[in-house]
C-alpha cells in the first residue's frame, strides 16, 4: 500500500512538471506579437506627438510675424 501511494505521488509530480514545462514555451510564443504591437503603438504615439509639436511651432512662428500696417 505504501508503494502504491509513493507511485501515485511520483506520477502526479511527473505529470505536473511536464505540464508546467509545456505551458511556458506556448506563453512565450504569444508574447512576441504583443511586444511588436506595443512598439507599433509607441511609434504611432511618438509620430502623433511630433506632428502636434510641429503644429505648435508653426503657430508660434505665425504669431511672431507682425501684421502689416495698413497704408
Amino acid at each position: 500500500m505504501k508503494r502504491l501511494v509513493l507511485f501515485v505521488v511520483a506520477l502526479v509530480f511527473a505529470f505536473c512538471t511536464t505540464a508546467m514545462a509545456a505551458d511556458q514555451p506556448a506563453a512565450a510564443g504569444t508574447a512576441a506579437p504583443a511586444k511588436k504591437e506595443m512598439k507599433a503603438k509607441k511609434a504611432k504615439k511618438a509620430k502623433k506627438a511630433e506632428k502636434k509639436a510641429a503644429a505648435k511651432d508653426q503657430i508660434k512662428k505665425e504669431e511672431k510675424v507682425p501684421a502689416e500696417a495698413p497704408k
